[in-house]
């Protein structure tokens, strides 16, 4: 398998998954400004619509969207229990939290990223933020991780959105379970190997 990237991006919740899976994969950086690959040939004959992650199977066959490839990746190793079986009522629920991540956290950072947004339209998005990261801090009072005591594809989805809090000088202070939340899933040795990887680890981290 190959997997497309750029540092950072929600890409890196699937390199996380891939570490914990414990699959053997290729990294593949892209510019995301150029659409270019290392071998000077365009993303975009890969995911015409220039995202990442990409992930394309051994069979050529390309996979895009960042839960689709996520469940992908758990069901490719069931014993990692990244993801409930398939068909059960827990497997619902994670889809639940994964499409709460992409639609009311992913979806109101991409305006903060975005130099031509209306300042209108990133206050509305910040107070949205706001909102939703206020009920994950009460989710997080108990349980280690986001649905429970282990750890799941949600979790690598939630730590890769929440580290662009940083990046567009969101503040995460008022969430103390949250930020706690966000330490342990960085110690994890395939989140700091998928972080290492993309160059994303500060020295001395």
């Amino acid at each position: 398998m190959k997997l497309y990237y750029a540092p950072g991006a929600s890409s890196l919740a699937a390199h996380i998954c891939l570490f914990e899976a414990g699959l053997k994969f290729t990294p593949v950086k892209v510019d995301l400004k150029s659409k270019l690959l290392p071998d000077g040939s365009s993303f975009t004959d890969i995911n015409p619509l220039g995202y990442v992650p990409a992930l394309q199977l051994k069979n050529g066959e390309v996979l895009t969207e960042c839960p689709a490839i996520l469940q992908y990746i758990a069901d490719q190793s069931p014993a990692s229990n990244l993801a409930p079986a398939n068909g059960s009522f827990a497997r619902y629920k994670q889809q639940s939290v994964l499409n709460f991540i992409a639609t009311e956290l992913h979806k109101n950072f991409s305006p903060l990223f975005d130099p031509t947004a209306a300042e209108p339209t990133k206050q509305a998005a910040v107070q949205k933020l706001q909102l939703r990261f206020g009920q994950l801090e009460q989710t997080l009072v108990n349980p280690q991780f986001l649905t429970g005591e282990q750890f799941t594809l949600a979790d690598a989805y939630l730590f890769n959105v929440a580290l662009w809090a940083r990046l567009v000088k969101f503040d995460l202070t008022p969430y103390p379970q949250l930020q706690a939340y966000l330490e342990r899933i960085a110690k994890r040795p395939a989140v700091r190997h998928a972080l290492q990887e993309e160059g994303l680890l500060r020295h001395g981290e």
